[in-house]
């Protein structure tokens, strides 16, 4: 088992923040799109920026998808981010209805644009954590940290640890159930926040 964080390349991410950050922090760090690579791996980032749609079906033609699924049950550390987050979710609305890897029992649809708030949500945001452990360790209260997204995770009653965040209505801003954990903001690009936010998944 590689003791590497390997980052899945397959096309819709911002790699290279995401391998700056890691690496500033001490991490050693695998770019990869091999299923056997990312099965190997004791800790793995999903990453993703663009259409659900179309990273599930890269996933998929890859066999990602379930090396995923067999990397997770297996117990080891995953984190989803940005889009790589709503991946883990049960299916999306965006460019048709498509099904997500399902690790997580939520859905993603776009914001309300009803909702008197601009779509896309981009900036600096807060978030209310339900928990200072975990992936929220070490942090501020109310830190803020930057997004860039039109569609969001429900809520939808979640009681494993997370983090909400108020744009026009309450969206799941991170979760850290067992060994899976995703984060809707992008971590790489929110400062010392982010890098906290990282430090924690790289030490669990």
């Amino acid at each position: 088992m590689s003791d590497a964080v390997v980052v899945i390349d397959y096309g819709m991410g911002n790699l290279f923040s995401v391998e700056s950050a890691l690496r500033y922090l001490g991490a050693e760090v695998t770019l990869s799109a091999d299923p056997e690579v990312v099965e190997s791996a004791r800790q793995v980032i999903l990453p993703g920026v663009g259409s659900f749609r179309l990273a599930m079906e890269r996933l998929t033609a890859r066999h990602l998808d379930e090396a995923i699924q067999r990397f997770v049950t297996r117990g080891d550390q995953l984190l989803g981010i940005c889009l790589g987050m709503q991946l883990l979710g049960t299916a999306s609305s965006e460019d048709g209805e498509t099904a997500g890897l399902g690790i997580i029992p939520n859905r993603v649809d776009r914001f309300d644009d009803l909702l008197g708030v601009k779509v896309p949500h981009v900036g600096f945001n807060s978030i209310t954590p339900s928990t200072a452990s975990g992936l929220f360790a070490n942090l501020p209260l109310s830190p803020d940290f930057y997004f860039v997204h039109s569609y969001r995770l429900a809520v939808n009653g979640m009681t494993s640890p997370h983090a909400t965040c108020e744009y026009g209505e309450t969206f799941l801003a991170a979760f850290d159930v067992g060994n899976v954990r995703g984060t809707q903001f992008h971590p790489e690009k929110s400062q010392s926040n982010g890098l906290q936010v990282l430090q924690n998944f790289l030490a669990a």
